[in-house]
């Protein structure tokens, strides 16, 4: 069994922000794995895929951000899922915008989405997908930036990074192994 978690804030008016990557990036993963968004539990909104006969799971916390960790526990606790078995997707101000960046494990970096996750589940082994936001140009404290609306011009270049974030977790969750997404994806 596979956990996607995407990282946002559940209210409409942060649904085209730069800190809702990860939400956008999951409905994509969805929407490739057939699944739809129809329940919510454990304080998130949940999608169910069968994958080649495996359960995966597909969760936006309705925590916000800082504390997507609860979510995440809970979801992990009730359906018993291994950490190798977490994928988590979120936006990473460490990267410029638009780039895609797979790692098998690691820190939360300046991530408070991440920290909370990290914190909650004491653990730090398990896989994650970034998706990039820096931009170089913008000269805001990066608190207000993150929730801030994607730039028009700019729209396209999130919705392809998301789309090929939302591929990289399917591809995952159909059973590839964390290194061949690496490989393929980053």
């Amino acid at each position: 069994m596979y956990l996607i978690v995407g990282l946002g804030n559940p209210e409409k008016k942060y649904e085209k922000t730069f800190h809702n990557m990860g939400f956008i990036a999951a409905g994509d993963a969805a929407e490739i794995l057939n699944a739809k968004f129809k329940k919510k539990e454990c304080e998130a909104s949940v999608a169910e895929a069968f994958v080649g006969g495996e359960k995966v799971i597909i969760a936006r916390p309705l925590t916000y951000m800082n504390n997507s960790g609860r979510a995440v526990k809970q979801l992990m606790a009730k359906y018993k899922i291994a950490p190798e078995n977490l994928l988590v997707i979120y936006d990473d101000y460490d990267l410029p915008k638009g780039k895609v960046r797979i790692r098998a494990s690691g820190s939360a970096g300046t991530h408070n989405g991440m920290r909370s996750i990290i914190g909650e589940t004491g653990i730090t082994d398990f896989p994650r997908i970034r998706i990039g936001i820096r931009d170089e140009e913008a000269d805001i404290p990066i608190i207000n930036y993150v929730l801030s609306e994607i730039r028009k011009d700019d729209y396209e270049l999130f919705a392809s990074a998301c789309k090929r974030a939302g591929e990289a977790a399917a591809a995952f969750a159909s059973g590839e192994d964390i290194e061949r997404v690496m490989c393929k994806f980053n």
